[in-house]
């Protein structure tokens, strides 16, 4: 609440509509710029009004109907946030039930015609002397808000660090206006919203004017700045000159003094207890909050130092029949909150004193006239013990008689329905208010969803990306594994080879030399060709692998599985011996013995095998040839003596028939 009582030493600006209508296009007013002493009249358009005000900054913009300025609530909500912060803009014609401006200027003498400049001017001179209630929508609270100033959007593969810059950069400003709000000596409240790298905003509630702040608004690079006064719940008036309502007070003395007061209409509008402050604190406290009209104690007698009290305001005392019982102190003040027994007590002697003169108040209210203050009559009906009738009459007088003298404009008091309707359309429109929070909570919750679901498909999508290159090395692992084996097979495979080549080619060396032209070293040697077995298959893949050539040395290391088609299939090959591991068959045997192929144990002969290649001397190979020539020579004679002996028995048994 403003506390001047004196008038203003500043510029006053005060305004009248000069033509047209503020819903409709280009409305002119008329001006009047008053400085206490000097008057400077001019009409000016909309436009130019609202300019000159942001050049000059006016302590007041005063006029008799604040909706000549704005077209509805919205927009006059709108003008109040766009008013310098010096300025302040005045209905001087009263609150929410303006008077006319002409019997306003009448009260406080001063000049007055229906011509729009002249009411400017009568506006501007009632502003100047403090009549007329003030029309605010905000509180002296700012919000500082420091958000991102680009949008974080799609970056591509830089997106992540795109967004830590920007967060980065919102936190950095942050700090940078926590410290001048610091330096500056201001009680702030700090509420972060944290984000990937740093803060996506953050709003600094500053308990101060706009103009206070050592901050402004900015956009620069990734960071911005918005400063917004905080709104209040509806459009609220506050008198120029500091109004005093006259109240109920009611006292508990002792070590803690406890005070309450109490409205007319029995609200709880304020509660004291000290241990410290003397008795004129005491009544300075308490006539900054209203004219008391009763006193009254929770005890009987009064005591001396609230009869005190009640002598100092000239008013009314009040006492109970007998002292009042805590049980009936704690029921009457059972829905008001109070901090210790002593404000109980003072509360409960206030309300039980409101109880008492309630039927009171209500026949005294609805005998007053509606422009006429309920609360002043109350004063001398209470304290003078005059009928309400004497003090109308009496008030009325003295209105007529200071017609046009007054220097102090009163609003009247209003009845018990406009006040409830008035409570009603605050709460509607308190609730309306947190509706609207509410929305923009929702809305607020909204965004920080769909940021995190954008976040969460990001990081899914990367994870996915992760993946699918995790399973793409895995793959490229497994092939260069795979291909590093098989290039080592193959290089194993090719060392193979070039040793079988080297060999082949000693081999044929061996195979093709005249022994003429070989070393020394080589002399009395003869290439061995080893048989796995006696068999089609294994004679094949040796004729494949290096080559089966008559009077080839032949090792046979397994010779037990030769049949008939195999020797004969050895046969064709004509080697020059064969030399075998293992039993031959009769049969094979008698084939290779019937071709003149010999055949001999391999223990014989002394082979020395590098792989599929092997060497033996000459020496030992002719004389396992020797050998089996003896033997077949033996074998010739005994079948001979034996097919004699069948001819000859053959021959007898002839005879015999």
């Amino acid at each position: 609440m403003n506390a001047r009582t004196g008038p203003l030493d500043a510029v006053v600006f005060g305004v009248d509509i000069q033509s047209g209508d503020v819903r409709g296009d280009a409305p002119s007013y008329a001006l009047v710029v008053f400085d206490g002493e000097h008057v400077k009249r001019d009409v000016v358009s909309y436009r130019k009004l609202r300019r000159q005000v942001e050049d000059e900054r006016p302590a007041i913009l005063a006029t008799d109907n604040m909706y000549e300025l704005a077209e509805d609530k919205d927009a006059l909500v709108h003008l109040l946030g766009s008013l310098p912060d010096e300025t302040s803009l005045v209905q001087v014609t009263g609150a929410e039930q303006p008077e006319p401006l002409s019997r306003v200027a009448s009260r406080h003498g001063v000049p007055y015609s229906k011509k729009p400049i002249k009411e400017a001017e009568a506006a501007a001179r009632l502003a100047a002397a403090n009549v007329g209630q003030e029309v605010t929508a905000f509180t002296d609270r700012t919000e500082v808000k420091v958000a991102r100033g680009r949008s974080t959007g799609s970056g591509g593969w830089s997106e992540d660090r795109y967004t830590r810059r920007i967060h980065g950069a919102v936190r950095k400003r942050t700090r940078e206006v926590e410290s001048e709000l610091d330096a500056a000596g201001l009680d702030y409240e700090r509420d972060a919203t944290e984000k990937y790298g740093g803060f996506s905003n953050c709003v600094f509630t500053v308990e101060a004017r706009p103009s206070d702040i050592p901050v402004s608004t900015e956009r620069a690079g990734d960071t911005r700045i918005e400063i917004e006064r905080v709104r209040r719940d509806g459009i609220e008036f506050r008198p120029l000159a500091k109004r005093r309502d006259h109240v109920l007070l009611g006292v508990d003395p002792g070590t803690t003094t406890a005070v309450a007061v109490v409205g007319l209409d029995g609200e709880v509008l304020d509660l004291l207890s000290t241990r410290t402050a003397d008795t004129s604190e005491v009544i300075e406290w308490v006539v900054e909050r209203g004219r008391p009209v009763v006193v009254a104690a929770d005890v009987t007698p009064m005591p001396e130092t609230v009869e005190k009290l009640r002598r100092s305001f000239d008013a009314a005392g009040w006492t109970p029949d007998r002292d009042l019982p805590v049980d009936e102190k704690q029921h009457r003040t059972r829905e008001e909150g109070y901090d210790n027994d002593h404000e109980r007590d003072a509360l409960a002697a206030a309300l039980c004193a409101y109880d008492g003169h309630e039927d009171q108040f209500d026949r005294v209210a609805a005998k007053v006239p509606p422009r006429q203050e309920v609360g002043a009559v109350i004063a001398r009906v209470l304290g003078s013990e005059e009928s309400v009738e004497t003090v109308l009459a009496d008030m009325t007088d003295d209105d007529g008689g200071d017609e046009g003298g007054g220097t102090e404009h009163t609003e009247r008091e209003l009845t018990a329905e406009e006040k409830r309707i008035k409570r009603l359309e605050a709460r509607v429109e308190r609730l309306e208010g947190h509706a609207d929070d509410l929305k923009g909570t929702i809305e607020q919750k909204d965004e920080q969803l769909a940021e995190y679901e954008a976040e969460l498909t990001d990081a899914r999508r990367e994870e996915r990306r992760e993946a699918r290159e995790r399973r793409e090395v895995t793959r490229l692992e497994r092939e260069n594994s795979r291909l590093e084996r098989e290039l080592e097979d193959e290089r194993d495979r090719v060392a193979e080879l070039e040793g079988k080549l080297e060999r082949l080619k000693a081999l044929w060396k061996l195979d093709h030399s005249n022994f003429a032209d070989v070393a020394d070293k080589k002399a009395g040697l003869v290439p061995v060709k080893v048989i796995e077995q006696f068999t089609t298959d294994a004679i094949a893949a040796a004729d494949e692998a290096f080559g089966l050539a008559e009077d080839d040395v032949v090792l046979f290391r397994d010779a037990s599985g030769a049949g008939r088609s195999t020797a004969e299939r050895l046969v064709e090959v004509g080697p020059r011996v064969v030399l075998r591991n293992g039993r031959l068959s009769n049969v094979a045997d008698e084939i290779l013995f019937k071709h003149g192929i010999p055949v001999a144990p391999a223990d014989l002969v002394t082979v020395q095998e590098v792989d599929e290649l092997a060497v033996a001397r000459e020496s030992e190979v002719e004389a396992a040839i020797a050998d089996w020539e003896e033997r077949a020579v033996e074998r010739r004679r005994q079948q001979s003596a034996e097919t004699l002996d069948q001819i000859i028995s053959e021959h007898r048994a002839g005879e015999g028939d």
